[in-house]
Order: C-alpha cells, then structure tokens, then sequence
C-alpha cells in the first residue's frame, strides 16, 4: 500500500472546493465556529465510517444493482439543489421577522454524516481510493480501514480551515448585504460543483429515451 501517495490523495480531495466544504465554511460565517462543530464532526466522522461501509460491502451491492449508484446520485442533485436553496435565503437580519419564524440552525452531527450517503464528490472520492490504494496482496479489511483512518486524521484539518476561513469572514459580512451576497455566491458554487453529475444524469437519460 502506497503511503505517500494515499496522503497526497488525501489532502488534494480534502483540502479541494465541493459541497461539503462550501456548506462547513457557509455555516462558519453564518453561525459561527463553535456552533458549526458537530456539523464539522458530522463531515468527517461520517465519511470515515462511508469508507468503512462501501469498502467493506456496499460496492458489491452496486456491482449486481448499478442503477442504485445512479438514483443516489440524482438525489443526491435534488437534495443538494435544496440545500443551495436554503443557503441562498438564509436570513441575514436576525431582527428580521421572518428570521424570528424561521430561524436557521446549523446542521447537527447526524444530518452532516448522513448527507455523506447523496454527496456525489464523496462517492467519487470513496470508489477512487478503495480502487486505487488497496492491493491485492494485502489483507482487505485493513486496508479500507487504513484509508478511512487517513481522511479521519489529514482530512478533518482541511475541514477545520474550511470552517475556520468562514468564521473569518463573519465579521467581514456583518452587513446583511455582504452576507446575502456571499450567501447566494456559495449557493452558486454548490450548484456548479454538481455539474459533472447533473450532465451525466442527462447523458444517462439520454441513452434510455
């Protein structure tokens, strides 16, 4: 097993722009470090445990069942559309009376590890390391848990920066102005980071029509 190259793997899919890590730096400016914790948590002990589950059996189950990959994928678009939607009108003015109704909440440790399951950059991420780094001369089990041990320990600090980046920002967008912006722009990203998908959805579509 390739150590240095499964760290290199590591970092560069970390530390890279995708939805997990522009929704962690959303909620540092929008709520703060200390209360983005367990969504922060939730990122990377989830997806340590999805590397765990796919590794050990469930890319079997998508061997015998593709199309099962391929619905996860689009609810993983739909859902993830919602969720760009709900940081672009996220309420900016907290003495705002729609604010006082509605009031956002971060996501809790549980929502954070279950949105790994319809996170597509993390399905991509978890298939190329298990395909990749694991050999056939080595015991199996060890080595998918040797990868989730490797995004548990260098992934989780590119999380914090993620989230430690919004929390700077928070005092920069203390306007509701600046802050609707930024808003809207990370809704924006969060929609283009699930381009490659969304055209391979239509391409799919497009076959079995």
């Amino acid at each position: 097993m390739e150590y240095g190259a499964l760290f290199l793997f590591t970092l560069a899919t970390s530390i890279t722009p995708g939805p997990n890590n522009l929704m962690i730096m959303s909620s540092g400016v929008n709520f703060g470090f200390k209360r983005s914790l367990p969504h922060l948590l939730g990122i990377d002990v989830g997806f340590a445990l999805m590397i765990v589950a796919v590794g050990l059996g469930m890319s079997q189950v998508f061997v015998q069942v593709p199309a099962l990959l391929l619905w996860l994928k689009l609810a993983g678009v739909v859902y993830l559309s919602y969720l760009a939607f709900r940081i672009a009108t996220t309420p900016t003015d907290v003495n705002a009376k729609t604010a006082k109704k509605t009031p956002a909440q971060p996501f809790s440790f549980m929502q954070a590890a279950l949105f790994q399951w319809v996170n597509p950059k993390a399905w991509i991420m978890i298939v190329g390391a298990v395909v990749t780094y694991t050999a056939v001369d080595m015991n199996y089990p060890l080595q998918v848990a040797i990868i989730a041990l490797f995004f548990l320990l260098f992934g989780t600090p590119c999380t914090f920066a993620w989230l430690g980046f919004g929390t700077a920002l928070k005092q920069w967008l203390a306007s509701p102005t600046k802050l609707k912006v930024f808003n809207i722009s990370m809704a924006s990203l969060l929609m283009l980071s699930l381009l490659p998908v969304i055209l391979e959805l239509v391409e799919l579509g497009e076959r079995l029509l």
